[in-house]
């Protein structure tokens, strides 16, 4: 990782790319209720990370949640959810989940999404937001804030990318994973 920026070297993307073998994985973080401009913008993020080969994963619920499969989705992606409850029944997914994972974790599910995202795009968000972004940044995944939290600790923080629209949101967190834009 280049220090301080939480980008692949051109050496560590080059190895990484070459021994994968499995889709890349984007996580979208965000709160499971949430006004239309940032449902518009998650809708945007999900179709922007499958249009360029990515995975969507997504705790599998409404709001931001929801949107980002919706977007991922229409575009022709393969959706992830990674939901609360041990069942359906007990944490029914959104329509646009293809693949529901039931973790019977409650909030704890937020580990696995941070560990199973090869990197993450937090939208907005509450505290389940929050622990999110803390644990794939301890997990040393990249994240990418848009119109998410900010950081400060006694005037410093982590060097976290804060993105502007949802194509700089998706092109940030491919390129902390050393894909380049295709277009």
């Amino acid at each position: 990782m280049r220090a301080g920026t939480g980008l692949a070297t051109s050496a560590e993307s080059a190895s990484v790319m070459a021994t994968r073998s499995h889709k890349i994985v984007i996580g979208v973080m965000g709160p499971a209720a949430c006004d239309p401009a940032t449902a518009a913008l998650a809708l945007a993020v999900g179709r922007g990370v499958a249009e360029r080969g990515g995975v969507l994963l997504c705790g599998g619920r409404t709001g931001v949640m929801e949107a980002a499969a919706e977007g991922a989705r229409k575009a022709g992606g393969l959706t992830l959810g990674i939901l609360p409850g041990a069942s359906a029944h007990e944490s029914p997914p959104n329509p646009f989940i293809d693949v529901a994972v039931f973790t019977g974790l409650g909030e704890g599910r937020n580990w696995v999404n941070a560990c199973a995202s090869d990197a993450l795009i937090a939208i907005g968000g509450g505290f389940g937001t929050l622990s999110e972004i803390a644990l794939a940044l301890k997990a040393q995944k990249p994240v990418v804030l848009v119109g998410s939290w900010r950081f400060d600790i006694d005037g410093s923080g982590p060097n976290v990318p804060r993105a502007s629209s949802a194509q700089e949101a998706v092109g940030l967190a491919f390129a902390a994973l050393g894909v380049r834009d295709r277009g």
